[in-house]
């Protein structure tokens, strides 16, 4: 799978960070198909724009993280 140029791909910590959810809520939406995991064995990236969209849809059905 190739990735393309203008793809920001940030690490699951910052998706997370990013989105108000868990680091478990990132890793559930990419298993289930609402995210694209990319990275390799024990490095996972997302993409912050695809993120954002998702997001902005309204599907993610996460719980935002306590402060």
């Amino acid at each position: 799978m190739s990735v393309d140029e203008n793809v920001r791909l940030v690490p699951t910590q910052l998706a997370a960070l990013a989105a108000g959810v868990s680091e478990a809520t990132i890793r559930k939406w990419a298993s289930r198909g609402k995210l694209t995991r990319y990275g390799t064995t024990g490095r996972a990236l997302y993409d912050l724009t695809e993120l954002l969209d998702l997001l902005a849809e309204g599907e993610s059905g996460g719980r935002p993280v306590d402060p």
